[in-house]
């Protein structure tokens, strides 16, 4: 029964499902980076989606999905159509199909993620008024450089004055005066700005009182800038910290039919490599864009301050500069865009590949996977290059004008220092200004592709956010005083697609203490109905009873906390062998601990290893058995002592003789509990009070063992296709 229903191959079910809540999003390689997504206690947000919110008890919570090949593999035993990851593309195909490639609301996606930065308010206003006081001293400078300029200046001049016979100096304006009268206009003219006394050489008193004061400015502007870049720092810190956490809230509250359309990779690379990069892209671009538009407020005003007319020469490039960024922007936003939406894709891919690396080397896919992966990267270079060429073109754009406008500048204030119009520190300070007021045009439109960048990001962000949740839980949620284990399905329908009925008019009822076995052919909706059960998935219409009580009435982490699960493939995390036997057990003793794992045959191999129980393993459990494991994940149920206990294909990686063992410690573990069991093993079914056959979403027929083989149907014909050599082996 490779890859039947724990697998997600029944009929309509979607693959990755496990029973378990979070088969889609968990078993990455990404440890504790992924947080919300993987789910496990070692991680750094600890269990959204396979924790408290969908697997509180379960051996086997949150199984691993299973990687891609062996998806293709299970599908070829006749499965109906059903919900693919990715869409209906399977395979590495599954992933080409990524966003649009144009940003859907560039404005309202900007407006949206400066919103998460309200919070933080009074942060960056004060952030905003060191800025602000920065960009004021740093904007005074260039006019004290001028007065210390005209300062040296005017000492030459007055040094360069001839004295009369009689030792005397003649004034500012009789020296003027006689420079005209000798056909020296232009010199003359000159002078006029000049603030000079005839004889009197360089007052370097004054030049150094100047000198003094600007070092002192400079280093304000140090402190001020430091701070200012510390608080922003902080504000877009906190922010990503709120973001990454709505992320994975809204994970959890998720439905796995989101997770059955979705690459795991690509929503792996959402909450993980786009929350990165927008965080990069707030660090780098919001401190400088507040910076450099009050450079250009301020640089502005001294300018016109120093010379109206240098002044509206630099101003008047702003609309030509503002025109080519944005028509260079409009070019590249798109690119970024298909930037990201080619790195998820290529994240998923080269996910699905690691973790199905033996299945790819068993079917001897090397190939077509790295032709895969050579296609996904030729993709994200492709995208990543016109992105940042694109977005590049922008600075040598803003430097060209940039230069345009300094060199009118300095001909049009030579011009002027030479009629007389300007002094020549005038001059000087207004050329600083023409640089520092083309800086900021440049930098900001430099910043053009970080911004581009990370809105990209955010719109990715927000598609999670803005997916469909679970239906709400029920405003005043019902608890059983004691929970006898009676299951009722009453007129229960239900399909994945709704044109693709599953199951119809499901009526069943299942009494404390009972165990029942659903078999049938791969497709017939065995792990669907215990799915149900659990509100994995909502009936479409009917309703599902726990001792007479509708299941929709109580909140879905207490009736999971009521079940308890082991799957076909074993889900183990980062961590000690003793932390995977408790995972689910708040509490849970050493003493307990090892009595689960003596009833459920884990302590006899646990001893054996160097480290006993505080043996460390990873999340793929790669330094155990598949036995190993399975025990490991029964163990787990075992200690949680649930009243309803659901076994999906839970021996099937166990070899017979082990098995009989497990099957003495279930019987214990099942005395007085409700358990539904999915198998194809005859030992597990031949002890089943009830069986249950399932075919195309139906029972058409129930009984116990001995009353179905009587009848010779369905479960006759099963019996005698799959299961008369196995009877050989035992018996």
């Amino acid at each position: 029964m490779s890859g039947d229903d724990g697998n997600g191959a029944d009929s309509g079910r979607p693959g990755n499902v496990n029973g378990s809540g979070g088969g889609s999003a968990n078993g990455t390689t990404n440890g504790s980076v992924n947080g919300g997504v993987n789910g496990s206690p070692s991680g750094s947000a600890n269990g959204g989606l396979n924790g408290s919110a969908n697997g509180s008890v379960n051996g086997g919570a949150g199984a691993p999905h299973r990687p891609e090949t062996d998806r293709l593999e299970t599908e070829k035993e006749g499965d109906a159509p059903r919900p693919q990851q990715g869409g209906a593309l399977r395979g590495p195909a599954a992933f080409m199909s990524g966003p649009a490639a144009k940003s859907k609301d560039f404005k309202g996606s900007s407006r949206r993620l400066l919103g998460y930065l309200g919070p933080e308010r009074p942060v960056l206003y004060v952030s905003m008024l060191l800025a602000a006081l920065g960009v004021a001293m740093t904007v005074w400078g260039p006019k004290l450089l001028g007065k210390a300029t005209d300062l040296i200046f005017a000492g030459v001049i007055g040094r360069q004055a001839k004295a009369r016979p009689d030792g005397t100096y003649p004034t500012k304006q009789e020296l003027i005066d006689h420079l005209q009268a000798s056909g020296q206009g232009r010199m003359a003219d000159l002078l006029k700005s000049v603030d000079f006394t005839p004889g009197v050489g360089v007052d370097f008193t004054a030049v150094g009182h100047v000198l003094l004061l600007l070092t002192g400015i400079y280093i304000l502007v140090f402190l001020c800038m430091m701070g200012q870049s510390r608080l922003v720092i902080v504000v877009v810190n906190r922010s990503m910290a709120r973001l990454r956490t709505d992320i994975e809230a809204k994970l959890a509250r998720l439905p796995l039919s989101y997770f059955d359309k979705q690459p795991r990779g690509e929503v792996l690379s959402r909450a993980t490599n786009d929350v990165d990069n927008l965080a990069q892209s707030l660090q780098q671009s919001l401190a400088q864009v507040v910076m450099q538009v009050f450079t250009l407020i301020g640089v502005t005003a001294f300018m016109f301050w120093t010379s109206w007319l240098l002044g509206l020469i630099a101003v008047a490039t702003v609309p030509l500069s503002v025109v080519v960024a944005g028509r260079i922007g409009k070019k590249s936003k798109p690119q970024f865009v298909k930037q990201w939406a080619a790195t998820g894709r290529l994240n998923a891919h080269i996910e699905e590949m690691y973790t199905g690396h033996q299945l790819v080397k068993a079917f001897g896919r090397q190939k077509e996977a790295a032709a895969e992966f050579k296609t996904q990267n030729d993709q994200l270079n492709d995208a990543s290059f016109k992105a940042q060429f694109i977005s590049g073109l922008i600075q040598p754009a803003m430097m060209f004008l940039g230069n345009v406008t300094y060199v009118l500048v300095a001909v049009v204030g030579g011009l002027r220092v030479s009629a007389g119009a300007l002094s020549l520190g005038s001059v000087q300070a207004s050329i600083q200004y023409t640089r520092q007021f083309t800086m900021p045009l440049s930098q900001v439109a430099a910043m053009a592709n970080l911004m581009q960048s990370g809105v990209a990001s955010a719109e990715r962000i927000f598609q999670i956010l803005d997916a469909e949740e679970m239906s709400a839980e029920p405003a005043e949620p019902v608890e059983l005083a004691r929970v006898r284990g009676q299951v009722e399905f009453r007129d229960v329908d239900f399909s994945y697609a709704k044109d693709q009925p599953l199951i119809e008019d499901l009526s069943l009822t299942v009494q404390p203490g009972q165990t029942v076995a659903i078999v049938g052919p791969t497709g017939a909706g065995k792990t669907t109905l215990v799915n149900l059960l659990m509100r994995f998935y909502e009936v479409d219409s009917g309703a599902i009873l726990l001792d007479g009580v509708d299941t929709g009435r109580m909140s879905r982490e207490y009736l999971r906390s009521q079940t308890g699960m082991v799957l076909q493939d074993a889900w183990l995390f980062g961590g000690t062998i003793a932390e995977n036997i408790a995972y689910g057990t708040d509490g849970a003793t050493e003493e307990q601990i090892h009595a689960a794992a003596a009833a459920t045959h884990v302590d006899h191999f646990v001893r054996t290893l160097p480290d006993g129980y505080d043996t460390v393993i990873d999340e793929e459990g790669s330094n155990l058995s598949a036995g190993e494991k399975q025990l490991i994940t029964i163990a787990r149920a075992f200690l949680a002592e649930p009243a309803i206990l659901i076994l999906d294909e839970a021996t099937s990686s166990v070899d017979t003789r082990t098995e009989v063992l497990i099957q003495r410690a279930m019987n214990k573990l099942r005395e007085g509990r409700t358990s539904f069991v999915i198998a194809h093993r005859l030992s597990t079914i031949r002890d089943a009070d009830m069986i249950l056959v399932m075919e195309h979403g139906q029972i058409v027929e129930q009984g116990n063992h001995t009353e179905l083989l009587s009848a010779d149907g369905a479960y006759s014909r099963l019996y005698a296709a799959q299961f008369a050599q196995a009877l050989a082996e035992v018996d």
